[in-house]
């Protein structure tokens, strides 16, 4: 018998599927997805809907000193004490110092491309535009996660997966909504109780986003509120925090 998948589950498996975990972490998730099916499926859940972020990558080309830097760091060209001794601005150790800072600082560029996208921000918080992905994770009042919601503020778009599925009537949906602080909810859309869903975010809703903001789950009529407003019981609600 499978236990339930935690929070911390389908964080661990966001991250893999967004290429953030160290390697370490990484293997000891793949071991696990091994023999607990649960847990494939929700690694499944996340590259199936987070690996379309990739698509929008630029390809980028890496400027010549830092081939220049993994050539000499790997023994194909002259030492620097070597260089050194020939004199010439080529040779200088304050040059070769400085463009291993810059070196340095390319690799991190590269690493940050693999990991979000490029497109531009669309007017979120400041503290949301410099982190990139806010979080949350969706729960009943006893403490059982039922969603888990990851924003990719990029790309504009929000990705929602769910954890333990509630019970909720046949003729009925579940809507997500964002409460801004001091501020009435916000109607996301209608989001399924057994599946995940990627919704985009309009940029005034982005601008919405904080660490101090909640996301609340309701129950609705045939889809969604008629009103714009909740209109049935809050089956779940998770605050917002920066991935």
């Amino acid at each position: 018998m499978n236990t339930p998948l935690s929070p911390d589950d389908h964080l661990r498996c966001a991250e893999y599927a967004l290429g953030v975990l160290d390697s370490d972490s990484r293997r000891a998730l793949e071991r696990e997805v091994l023999r607990d099916p649960a847990l494939r499926a929700c690694l499944d859940n996340w590259l199936a809907h987070l690996a379309p972020l990739a698509e929008d990558l630029a390809d980028v080309e890496p400027p010549a000193r830092v081939w220049t830097r993994i050539q000499r760091d790997l023994g194909f060209l002259p030492s620097r004490a070597t260089a050194a001794s020939r004199g010439g601005w080529w040779n200088s150790l304050n040059v070769w110092r400085w463009l291993g800072v810059g070196a340095s600082a390319a690799a991190l560029v590269l690493l940050a491309v693999n990991i979000v996208t490029l497109r531009e921000a669309r007017q979120p918080s400041a503290e949301v535009a410099q982190n990139g992905y806010m979080v949350a994770t969706l729960a009943r009042s006893d403490g059982v996660a039922h969603w888990t919601a990851t924003v990719d503020v990029k790309r504009g778009r929000m990705v929602v997966v769910p954890a333990v599925q509630p019970h909720v009537a046949a003729n009925r949906s579940t809507e997500l909504w964002l409460i801004p602080p001091g501020a009435r909810p916000i109607g996301l859309g209608v989001v399924p109780i057994n599946t995940a869903a990627s919704m985009p975010l309009p940029p005034q809703v982005l601008a919405q986003m904080s660490t101090r903001a909640v996301l609340a789950v309701s129950v609705e009529p045939p889809g969604g509120s008629p009103t714009g407003q909740p209109t049935g019981p809050v089956i779940a609600t998770g605050a917002m925090h920066l991935a």
